[in-house]
């Protein structure tokens, strides 16, 4: 696979395509199949599923940028898409292929005006994590201090607009459905703008390593002198990805140790209605041998207006009173439902699944504490996402793509780790946040 970062719209136009192309000629095949009469055992699904994916994922590794975002996004999907393809995609929250070490070493020297060898004491030329937007390089500062340089793979922010064109298209082939995502993609356009400018990026740093560097969550601390808007320097976060934490077969207590950061981090975000750290994925989480968590990547971060996180926070306790005409009516104000729909059955019957999913979504809530090892739960989220009765049509207020997001990649975690968690504080933090802005009102 070539380690080269394709700039240019026909570069990765001809990649998009070949790859739109491979897949749906792939799932038009496996359909006429069955339109005859030819069964499918349930290991042949599954290992077309992990092919089909296989084949996305090893071309969105070439092109990285947009589409190894979608690839984050999709390895998070628990239920729209096969399971297959989010085991696959995974890959991509931890490592991809890094750029040439020329090309990496090139980009410091224009953006910081000399060759890493020079600015610091020790640079490793092989990049210790590659990503969507760029990769990170491990160095050591002249005084000894370890850091994380990020580089900015080159043109990527002219890349963005095409590729969220082309990847409409093969999301179509992916999913099936004929629903409008304009506004959805334009809302995931403007952000991944914005994780371009390192500049904005470093201003997030500073914010969060002054919200949480005195309780048990460690973020970077930024370094002007060596940061550039393509180029950003960074305190180094030692720690084990979710993945290798696991793999050392951790108590019950360690599981709900980190559970409860994880679980209060978010929380504790949610609680000063100010930035959010909206990129929950376990390639950005690192579970340390001090018991602390470092949290990394501030890229991504999301600030929802008041009248959003208003409606927002209130689902919770509407869900939690069971009061069907208080839930209907706030759906109204999300857009989760319409008022005047088409077809009115379709649409209650959409009503009453969205409510059992949310009052799913609020059971961790409903008493003092719990257990996101229970396979029941997990089942349930997954059933409901794969059931919904109207596939791919968007539907809710286009800041659910991140609070979802956010919400979603949390309980993931927590259910990987099966870990067991005092929920009551935060409940209480919930309605006192929620009386808080009602009086502001």
């Amino acid at each position: 696979m070539s380690n080269d970062f394709p700039s240019s719209k026909l570069e990765r136009g001809k990649i998009f395509a070949k790859t739109g192309l491979k897949v749906g000629t792939n799932y038009a095949k496996r359909y006429l199949k069955k339109s005859v009469g030819k069964k499918e055992s349930e290991e042949e699904g599954k290992e077309f599923h992990t092919q089909n994916a296989r084949q996305v994922f090893n071309e969105f590794t070439k092109l990285r940028g947009t589409a190894l975002k979608i690839a984050q996004s999709l390895s998070m999907d628990e239920g729209m898409l096969p399971e297959e393809f989010a085991e696959v995609m995974s890959e991509s929250q931890y490592s991809v292929p890094p750029i040439n070490k020329a090309l990496a070493r090139s980009i410091i020297k224009k953006e910081l005006g000399d060759y890493p060898e020079n600015l610091f004491a020790q640079f490793d030329t092989e990049a210790i994590a590659a990503a969507s937007i760029g990769q990170v390089h491990e160095a050591r500062l002249k005084n000894g201090q370890k850091v994380a340089v990020k580089i900015q793979y080159p043109n990527v922010k002219n890349t963005i607009h095409s590729d969220m064109s082309m990847a409409k298209t093969l999301m179509k082939r992916i999913v099936s459905g004929n629903g409008n995502f304009d506004e959805y993609f334009e809302e995931i356009e403007e952000t991944l703008m914005e994780e371009t400018d390192y500049h904005q990026e470093a201003e997030y740093l500073k914010y969060f390593n002054k919200r949480f560097s005195e309780g048990e969550v460690i973020t970077p601390k930024y370094i002007e002198e060596l940061s550039t808007d393509k180029v950003l320097t960074m305190t180094f976060i030692e720690g084990q990805h979710l993945k290798e934490f696991l793999a050392t077969n951790p108590s019950q207590d360690e599981r709900n140790h980190f559970g409860q950061l994880l679980w209060n981090f978010f929380h504790d975000q949610v609680e000063q209605r100010d930035f959010i750290h909206a990129d929950t994925h376990p390639g950005n989480f690192f579970f340390r041998d001090d018991g602390k968590l470092g949290v990394i990547d501030f890229g991504c971060v999301k600030k929802f207006s008041e009248e959003f996180t208003h409606n927002y926070m209130q689902l919770l306790p509407k869900h939690l009173k069971q009061n069907e005409e208080e839930i209907r009516d706030l759906y109204l104000k999300l857009d989760i439902i319409k008022e005047n729909p088409k077809n009115p059955e379709t649409e209650e019957e959409f009503f009453q699944f969205c409510k059992a999913y949310g009052d799913t979504f609020a059971k961790p809530y409903m008493g003092d504490e719990f257990d996101f090892g229970g396979p029941e739960f997990k089942q349930k989220i997954t059933r409901f996402a794969r059931e919904l009765p109207i596939k791919n049509e968007p539907r809710g207020d286009k800041n659910f793509i991140y609070s979802t997001k956010v919400h979603m990649g949390l309980y993931n975690m927590l259910m990987k780790l099966k870990a067991q968690i005092d929920t009551e504080r935060s409940k209480e933090l919930t309605h006192n946040m929620i009386d808080t802005m009602a009086q502001e009102k």
